[in-house]
């Protein structure tokens, strides 16, 4: 799914540029994202930029900078609808609370396997949650593979659902993953992922959830001591650019 958008999504942007690309000046995409510069995301955003800058011979190119350099996925979400950065790439959830159809995406336990969640969002669905975007200031440019959550935690094993109860957990800012796990019994604690390394070092929260390559990739093993592979939700990012940022890439 990512690298099929990528292509696609370079191959767009390039064409738009086509028309006038004698008198167009050179640009470079201000991409931001909140997760590290070595994690697989950035390293995707790279490589867009590789495509980008080979489809319109060198012309436009994107440059990604991570570990929520230019904010958290909903305070840079925000900047893309005012204009202010043309590129982010947040996890689905980010999106509920402009569009609730983009919750269905993150209930827990609906799909058995990545290949279910790619036939659903490169099919007709997930066409129709991103037309829902432009009027919101955004503009939907495909879906990412994130994969399913696991949690960890630094208190103790979790071998069923009652061992999560009292655990203080850092979960995405969104209603439906804080009425899913304190239903669980744990206290959710919902905090921008740019916090959360710290708030595991010092105590603040006992544990978190996300995807293997987030867990890995930010180093939690060094704060977390049990990890539990619970694929409890699914999660897909969501590529996306400023309306503003696309509208002035048409060949007028």
């Amino acid at each position: 799914m990512k690298f099929k958008t990528l292509a696609v999504v370079a191959t767009v942007l390039a064409a738009l540029a086509a028309p006038v690309s004698a008198q167009i000046k050179e640009h470079t995409f201000k991409v931001g994202i909140g997760l590290s510069d070595d994690h697989p995301q950035a390293q995707a955003v790279r490589h867009f930029a590789e495509r980008l800058a080979a489809k319109s011979g060198g012309k436009m190119n994107a440059k990604v900078y991570a570990s929520g350099a230019l904010g958290n996925d909903v305070s840079m979400t925000s900047a893309l609808r005012g204009g202010t950065l043309e590129m982010t790439i947040p996890d689905s959830s980010t999106l509920m609370s402009l569009i609730k159809p983009f919750g269905v995406l993150n209930l827990p336990l609906t799909f058995n396997n990545e290949q279910e969640a790619d036939a659903l969002l490169d099919g007709a669905f997930g066409q129709k949650l991103l037309a829902m975007l432009p009027e919101k200031g955004l503009i939907g440019l495909g879906f990412w593979e994130n994969g399913f959550r696991h949690v960890t935690n630094s208190r103790r094993p979790i071998n069923k659902a009652d061992d999560l109860a009292g655990l203080k957990l850092r979960v995405i800012q969104s209603p439906l993953f804080l009425d899913t796990f304190n239903a669980l019994g744990t206290n959710a604690i919902p905090m921008p992922f740019t916090e959360l390394y710290t708030a595991m070092e010092q105590g603040a929260v006992d544990g978190q959830e996300n995807p293997p390559a987030t867990i890995l990739a930010s180093k939690f093993y060094e704060v977390q001591k049990h990890l539990v592979l619970s694929r409890h939700m699914y999660s897909a990012w969501v590529l996306l650019m400023s309306k503003k940022t696309w509208d002035g890439l048409s060949a007028e």
